[in-house]
């Protein structure tokens, strides 16, 4: 079993920055590839980012590169995505996720682990 749980969302002004924590426990998160998925009211929850159990693989959503940074720290069990440059459309509730299986990791559907997930709103 795997829990997780984030936090570091908040209420930030367009062109702001915030960095959402999600703190790991459970015997796989060394091993297992993470990734950060956001649902917007109304709308599906979306891939955001997703990072290998090494660091060596990452990927990003279109709507977030080069704006958005996913890491991970595996002494301490915390994943991180640092958000750059947000913008409204970024509002959203963000949730971790763990241990992808084998199909793609831009899945809702791959991971077996969730966090509670927590609330990033970005005024303009």
């Amino acid at each position: 079993q795997v829990q997780l749980v984030e936090s570091g969302g908040g209420l930030v002004q367009a062109g702001g920055s915030l960095r959402l924590s999600c703190a790991a426990s459970g015997r796989t998160f060394g091993v297992s590839a993470m990734g950060w998925f956001r649902q917007a009211p109304g709308k599906e929850r979306e891939f955001v980012a997703a990072i290998s159990w090494s660091g060596g693989f990452i990927y990003y959503a279109d709507s977030v590169k080069n704006r958005f940074t996913i890491s991970r720290d595996n002494a301490k069990n915390t994943a991180y995505l640092q958000m750059n440059s947000l913008k409204p459309e970024d509002t959203a509730v963000y949730y971790c996720a763990a241990e992808p299986g084998g199909g793609s990791w831009y899945s809702v559907h791959e991971y077996a682990y969730w966090g509670q997930g927590t609330q990033v709103t970005v005024s303009s």
